[in-house]
């Protein structure tokens, strides 16, 4: 019987506890028009709604 091959994942998606969502590895995040993008390597999204960086997380869940 072969072993199965470990699949490796493009990118990794972590919710943090009363913490932003983490993604990070080989993905392409887009504009909300679709016109820029960009291969950032790791972001983190708000999930509080507190952030002045929208979609991104600037540690105000922790103020």
């Amino acid at each position: 019987m072969e072993e199965e091959e470990k699949i490796k994942p493009q990118a990794v998606i972590e919710i943090l506890d009363d913490g932003p969502l983490v993604i990070s590895g080989n993905f392409i995040l887009k504009d909300l028009k679709r016109e820029t993008e960009s291969t950032p390597g790791e972001v983190k999204l708000c999930l509080c709604g507190k952030t002045s960086t929208r979609p991104f997380c600037d540690e105000s869940h922790n103020k």
